[in-house]
């Protein structure tokens, strides 16, 4: 472990010069890959419509489902499982340019946000210009349904009020599938539209299909940490994520899994970071639900760099983990943490020391808070890695990724989009 100097010593080499003005701009915020695919989405329905224009009912139709379709399967997690596995499939003898984009794999949400918005658009163009009778009755309730939807998923209403987005989210998309399926049973449907609702219906209905409550033994290190070991037949593979629930028709949270190498079963690090997470430390189950499958995660984008470094802050730690662990790529730490050996115990500390003895872990408590941008550079430069994953809070992911991007390092962590 590298003793982290006070904070007017640390790391003081000078940071890249920013890209040139076009690839710069290319790396805003605003132009991440995920609202890129969201726009790629909404102007190949726009260029449709306009080649088209006008389109007949059955074709508004036809697009409005096929855009919904694409907004629910991208979200799947056998998709998204298949879209990490094609994009980190790329050696890493390729240009470091490509594997930067194939990195960006995790902004498939943009394709999500493309498919519910242009088709609640088509539904409603649909809707306006259908014959009056009861379709058009369904079509309406399901516009004002779909509307609210994509209305509480906007960032405002999601990051604050999250839980209300979830339950929204869930229970407004069952009932605007169950609507979406009456609509077309009363438009006299052909073969196409019922297998299209089939496939989303089954995509929907796939996780729950594996609900099930399991055992949990819990560990608390702290009053700000709980280790979460599950050994129920299952062991994931490194950087998938699980989701579970204590109510589970009420509120879920995804968590980095931590297998051991050799070992059966995972390990999740639970800090406190909410109301949920809070009673969940407090008053410690004996069992949580869990559905669906193990899914990948950001970190899995390692494979496509020759070196890759680690930025994380507090339990930040959990997703990094099975990956220091595993040591599928050479890697460096940098952990930023308040009195890492008091908040998540000497062995947790213990065993990443194990694997990374070089690692950098800053005390917060001691030196107060770093930063971060140039320490990860710092690190990149000194073990000569190709890129910087960080798992922190949101502002100082992005702080850390759009930091080092403008000046040409890859860097990658979770935009949130869910």
């Amino acid at each position: 472990m590298t003793t982290s100097p006070p904070r007017d010593q640390q790391a003081t080499g000078e940071l890249p010069p920013l890209l040139p003005g076009p690839r710069r701009l290319l790396k805003h915020p605003r132009l991440m890959h995920y609202n890129r695919l969201a726009a790629l989405v909404l102007l190949a329905n726009t260029a449709f419509g306009w080649i088209g224009w006008p389109l007949s009912a059955p074709t508004l139709g036809h697009a409005a489902l096929a855009n919904l379709a694409l907004a629910v399967v991208v979200r799947q997690q056998y998709v998204v499982n298949l879209f990490f596995r094609l994009a980190t499939s790329a050696p890493t003898t390729w240009p470091l340019r490509v594997r930067w984009t194939l990195g960006k794999v995790y902004h498939f949400g943009g394709l999500h946000v493309g498919g519910a918005l242009a088709g609640t658009a088509w539904f409603l163009a649909a809707t306006i210009t259908a014959p009056d009778g009861p379709a058009r009755t369904v079509g309406w309730t399901l516009i004002a349904l779909l509307t609210l939807v994509v209305t509480t998923a906007l960032p405002p209403f999601r990051s604050r009020r999250h839980d209300h987005f979830e339950k929204i989210h869930r229970f407004g998309g069952w009932a605007a599938l169950a609507l979406f399926w009456t609509h077309t049973l009363l438009s006299a449907p052909g073969p196409w539209q019922v297998g299209v609702l089939a496939v989303v219906t089954f995509s929907v209905a796939l996780p729950w299909l594996r609900l099930r409550k399991v055992d949990v033994h819990l560990e608390r290190p702290s009053s700000h940490v709980v280790l979460a070991r599950f050994d129920h037949g299952e062991t994931p593979f490194a950087g998938s994520s699980t989701a579970i629930s204590r109510s589970p028709l009420k509120e879920w949270h995804s968590f980095a899994n931590v297998p051991a190498p050799g070992e059966s079963g995972f390990r999740l690090t639970i800090s406190r970071a909410g109301d949920w997470t809070g009673s969940f430390i407090d008053d410690l189950p004996r069992q949580v639900w869990v559905k669906g499958i193990t899914t990948a995660g950001v970190a899995n984008i390692e494979v496509l760099f020759t070196k890759v470094v680690y930025v994380a802050t507090g339990s930040g730690i959990g997703p990094c983990l099975p990956h220091l662990l595993a040591a599928q790529v050479p890697s460096r730490l940098v952990w930023a943490t308040r009195d890492p050996r008091a908040t998540y115990g000497d062995a947790l500390v213990d065993e990443i020391l194990a694997v990374q003895p070089d690692a950098r872990i800053w005390d917060t408590s001691r030196h107060g808070k770093p930063d971060m941008v140039r320490l990860a550079h710092e690190a990149c430069r000194d073990f000569g890695a190709e890129a910087v994953i960080c798992i922190s809070n949101k502002k100082l992911t992005w702080q850390v990724v759009h930091g080092l991007e403008r000046r040409g390092i890859p860097a990658y962590g979770a935009i949130w989009d869910s």
